[in-house]
């Protein structure tokens, strides 16, 4: 059995349960995630890291070396998932007006579990209570150079769940594989093993100037070739020894129409 973290609507609190085969077991009953009506299992800043995957490195290689960019960079390029993004298990994705589609960033998210400040690589794991599966949605777009907060800021751009799973459930978070599936088809794979900094070089490196605070999440960075979904699909990513991420695309019409937020 896994341990984890979990919250469920109308629940002012998380709660430890057991996953066991992507079902949760509470109160010793288990139960289907479409059975659960869960929440977002986080309570912190969400920060995203871009360029962590070799091959999305690779993939900008020829562009890097020249204006606007000029050399690849010598530490973590980050940016901030504010909260009007996030968004919990089976809850719609909305699809912009105008935009025929929306690109799938499969993460691994790193929840912070104590205030983390200038951490050595060496204790890095002793800062992590946990880790779960974000879906870091995007409008695509080219450019990494400035904050694309437009494409990617937008109400609901940011599924988190379905748990917390504890840090001491995980074998090896740097060997973990991710995939992608759009309606039943596997679309993307990949593995944390290829990631250029691995997870405690990455608190090492971006603790060495900010503070990490109990309850932020970090993203080690979205893998390339990231997978494009369109209305009406329905997006799995899963996370070996975690579990899975649903959501389905919808138009915000059709949102608005049902009344749906």
């Amino acid at each position: 059995m896994i341990k984890a973290k979990v919250k469920l609507k109308d629940s002012e609190f998380s709660e430890e349960v057991e996953i066991s085969d992507h079902h949760m077991v509470r109160n010793g009953k288990s139960s289907e995630l479409s059975q659960v009506n869960l929440d977002i299992p986080v309570t912190g800043t969400l920060y995203g890291t871009l360029l962590n995957y070799k091959g999305s490195l690779e993939a900008l290689m020829e562009q890097v070396h020249h204006p606007p960019y000029n050399e690849p960079p010598k530490g973590p390029v980050l940016y901030i998932k504010p909260r009007n993004t996030f968004s919990a298990f089976a809850k719609p994705v909305p699809l912009p007006t105008g935009e025929p589609e929306l690109e799938i960033g499969a993460s691994l998210g790193i929840v912070i579990g104590k205030t983390a400040t200038r951490v050595k690589k060496a204790q890095a794991m002793d800062y992590i209570e946990g880790f779960t599966i974000v879906n870091d949605i995007s409008i695509p777009h080219e450019s990494v150079y400035r904050p694309a907060i437009r494409y990617k800021a937008r109400d609901g751009f940011c599924p988190i769940a379905p748990w917390v799973v504890s840090k001491d459930s995980i074998s090896n978070p740097d060997r973990l594989g991710i995939r992608v599936y759009i309606n039943g088809e596997l679309r993307q794979e990949n593995t944390t093993s290829n990631l250029i900094r691995p997870i405690s070089r990455l608190i090492e490196d971006i603790t060495d100037f900010m503070t990490l605070n109990a309850g932020d999440v970090l993203l080690v960075g979205v893998p390339e070739n990231a997978p494009l979904a369109k209305a009406n699909d329905h997006v799995r990513i899963e996370i070996d020894e975690i579990g899975y991420l649903e959501n389905p695309i919808v138009t915000e019409e059709k949102l608005a129409m049902e009344g749906i937020s």
